[in-house]
C-alpha cells in the first residue's frame, strides 16, 4: 500500500463516529468475502504467519463487531491441544473498545472449550498491539528472535520494515491463562 493510500485510509478512520452500542457476532459462511476484504484492508491479506504456521485466517472460525451495520472489526482464532489462538484481530479504529470486545468475546470461546490458555503472536514492531495485548491483561511470555526470517519463507510479502521504521524481526507471544471450572 502506497503513502497516498495510507492516508487517505486514516483520514476516512478519523470520521468514524463514536460507537455506543457495538455488538459483536460470530463470523458466518456469508461473511467470508467481507473477512477477506477487510484484511485485505487491514493487514495487506488474508494470510498470517505465526509460529512457523500459515493460517487462512478469513477461512477461520471467528468474530466481527458491528455498529448501527457498519462493520468495525474482526477476530479469528483456532483451537488446537487446549489452546485458542488468535490468529487476528483487526479493527477500524483504535481505543474504541471494539479490540477489546473481540478479545474478550475468544476468551469466553476458549473458556467454553475447556482450553487453558488464549495465546497470539504480535511482531516486536508493532507497539500499538503490545500495548493493547498489555492492557488486556494479557501476559507476554516469549520473544521468539528471528523467528520472521522464517516466517517469510512461507509469506514472502512479509514487510523487512514496520511500524516506526523498526525492523521487523521477532514475533512476540502474549497468553491469557483460562481458568475454568473446578480449577
Amino acid at each position: 500500500m502506497n503513502i497516498a493510500a495510507n492516508a487517505e485510509r486514516d483520514r476516512q478512520r478519523s470520521q468514524v463516529p463514536q460507537y455506543v452500542s457495538i455488538e459483536i457476532h460470530p463470523l458466518q459462511e456469508t461473511d467470508r468475502r467481507w473477512a477477506r476484504e477487510f484484511l485485505e484492508e487491514e493487514a495487506g491479506g488474508a494470510r498470517v504467519v505465526s509460529r512457523g504456521r500459515l493460517h487462512q485466517a478469513d477461512q477461520l472460525p471467528g468474530f466481527m463487531a458491528v455498529d448501527a451495520g457498519v462493520r468495525l472489526g474482526l477476530l479469528t482464532y483456532r483451537i488446537d491441544a487446549g489452546e485458542l489462538e488468535v490468529v487476528a484481530l483487526y479493527v477500524r479504529q483504535r481505543r474504541r473498545g471494539v479490540g477489546r470486545q473481540l478479545l474478550e468475546s475468544a476468551r469466553q470461546v476458549a473458556k467454553g472449550e475447556g482450553c487453558r490458555r488464549l495465546w497470539l503472536i504480535t511482531t516486536n514492531d508493532n507497539d500499538p498491539a503490545i500495548a493493547f495485548y498489555l492492557s488486556t491483561g494479557s501476559r507476554q511470555v516469549a520473544v521468539h528472535r528471528g523467528a520472521l526470517a522464517e516466517s517469510r519463507k512461507l509469506k514472502p510479502e512479509i514487510p523487512l520494515i514496520g511500524h516506526g521504521g523498526k525492523p521487523i524481526d521477532d514475533e512476540i507471544e502474549f497468553e491469557i491463562q483460562i481458568r475454568n471450572r473446578g480449577e
